[in-house]
């Protein structure tokens, strides 16, 4: 069974090392997937290569040729020249925005957040890039939150990793989402590389689904993962889907599988838990950054959702 086909964009000057390493990284994951003792549940990832030309981006390559597209994440590598000298590209940044709209997962790696950025889809969110490209993305595009200090952000439907060899982070980040946490470690033993986040060995990971063709649900997703801190009730969430309140309720459980208010509480958590492991900010300013007014609910709704009080998930998994 395919759980994913992962899109890879070659654009002009990009590294081809990240195209193909992410290639192979996924071709042994879906091999150590194969090797579960449950056959019932054999998995496996497809991968194709997406080239820029002129004002159209087509495939070139495709590891399951023949069958029809079914893109569910694409990812933009790096660049091997400086941003300073890459020229805009409407065609990939207009593709990326169509697949996003499909609810398609977007991906980056280093300098392939200039292309990213393009689409407007990460303004106002947290983004990461390479520590010397920072400066020059924050500048060219003012909207975009740039965060170094992590090496992937997974923000749910957009995902952007730091430095040049970054791709095996965020290759094993999505191995480990779509194949499961042993199987990204045992990718990552035959690799010889990190896992890339260490609550992937112990902890199971928010996978928010975008791919389930309710246009309005998803509109109003892309809403909650861009606006976490935001506490809109019910009323407003359905008005912004054009939707009447038990009509958006029903169709928001029967799309993503939670309630709004859980669904709320998964991405508010998944970015607490991001802040715990890579900064030493305070536990209720964590709280009220990501929308919760009452430090107690916080403990609450996080011990809930991990299994663990916030200081105690620092005290495991916290780097900073």
């Amino acid at each position: 069974m395919v759980v994913a086909e992962i899109a890879l964009l070659i654009y002009p000057d990009c590294q081809l090392a990240a195209i193909y390493g992410l290639t192979d990284l996924f071709t042994i994951a879906s091999q150590w997937a194969a090797r579960e003792p449950d056959q019932k549940r054999l998995r496996s990832i497809r991968v194709s290569h997406w080239r820029m030309q002129d004002d159209d981006v087509a495939c070139v390559w495709d590891s399951h040729a023949g069958e029809p597209h079914q893109i569910t994440h694409a990812i933009a590598p790096p660049s091997l020249i400086v941003p300073e000298k890459m020229q805009a590209m409407p065609a990939a940044s207009q593709w990326m925005s169509s697949l996003h709209a499909q609810g398609v997962t977007l991906g980056s790696v280093c300098a392939g957040a200039f292309v990213l950025a393009e689409t407007g889809l990460i303004n106002h969110r947290r983004a990461t890039t390479h520590w010397a490209f920072a400066e020059t993305l924050a500048h060219r595009f003012p909207d975009v939150r740039v965060a170094t200090e992590k090496m992937v952000i997974d923000d749910g439907d957009i995902m952007t990793a730091g430095g040049i060899l970054a791709w095996t982070d965020l290759g094993l980040t999505l191995v480990a989402k779509l194949l499961g946490p042993g199987v990204m470690l045992a990718t990552a033993r035959f690799l010889l590389i990190e896992p890339p986040r260490l609550e992937q060995r112990a902890y199971s990971m928010f996978i928010p689904k975008f791919d389930h063709g309710d246009a309005e649900i998803l509109r109003v997703q892309h809403h909650m993962h861009a606006h976490v801190e935001g506490n809109e009730g019910i009323p407003e969430l359905a008005a912004r889907a054009g939707l009447a309140e038990r009509t958006f309720m029903r169709r928001f459980a029967k799309a993503t599988g939670l309630r709004p208010t859980e669904y709320l509480q998964h991405i508010r958590i998944m970015k607490a838990r991001d802040a715990l492991e890579l900064t030493n900010r305070p536990i209720d300013q964590i709280a009220w950054s990501v929308g919760y007014s009452d430090p107690a609910a916080f403990r609450k709704t996080f011990h809930k959702i991990t299994g663990l009080l916030p200081a105690a998930y620092r005290q495991r998994f916290g780097v900073a």
